[in-house]
């Protein structure tokens, strides 16, 4: 329910379209979305955009939105999903964080606060406002990994039915986008029930992103 809730319009509505002009420079931009304030009035914990991105990255990594230990410490992956996303790309802390080979765009760059049954879903203004200008930089990207629903339901839009069926199709995609399951802990049940994804796809997976980085 919330993924469809998640889908964007075609058509962007002019203040978010306004926020930048064409002519921007990256430095500019950045700036800007760091000190964005667009969805401040929901968010309990308050603003702290949480991004890694330079022109010359090569891998892009797409997830979900910043969870409250990252939201404290303004480091992308900065808790035990990133261990474990770090485990599956076979890449250590020091590449990971090296912003000129590693992006890291979630669909929502603030911690959206808590929900019943875990973290709110990204805030449905950030992506709109600030995705197209700042993809518009990465050219020089390889590998764009898809890491959890709300990041496949927009870049793939809606090509599956479910999370499942969509990394299980990851061969459609190869070698340019590769969807994920979500690295968190909450999916130890999906990983244990889904064997076929680290006998299968990581290995692979840790492969290609040897040869982008290389």
């Amino acid at each position: 329910r919330q993924v469809a809730q998640y889908n964007l319009p075609a058509v962007l509505p002019d203040t978010y379209s306004r926020v930048t002009s064409p002519m921007t420079s990256f430095t500019s931009l950045l700036a800007e979305v760091h000190a964005c304030t667009l969805c401040e009035k929901h968010l309990a914990d308050g603003v702290r955009p949480v991004l890694q991105v330079n022109p010359k990255a090569r891998v892009l990594i797409v997830g979900q939105a910043p969870g409250r230990k990252v939201h404290e410490t303004g480091l992308p992956f900065n808790d035990v999903s990133g261990d474990r996303l770090r485990d599956w790309l076979g890449i250590t802390r020091e590449v990971f964080y090296d912003e000129e080979q590693i992006a890291i765009l979630p669909m929502g760059f603030c911690f959206p606060g808590k929900g019943k049954s875990g973290d709110l879903p990204p805030r449905l203004e950030c992506a709109p406002a600030w995705r197209d200008k700042l993809l518009a930089y990465l050219t020089n990207i390889e590998v764009t990994l898809l890491v959890g629903t709300y990041a496949q339901a927009y870049h793939l839009a809606g090509e599956h039915s479910s999370l499942t069926e969509t990394v299980r199709s990851w061969r459609s995609y190869w070698p340019t986008i590769i969807p994920l399951p979500h690295p968190s802990p909450r999916n130890n049940i999906w990983l244990k029930r889904n064997p076929w994804f680290e006998e299968e796809l990581i290995p692979v997976l840790k492969q290609r992103i040897f040869k982008v980085l290389k």
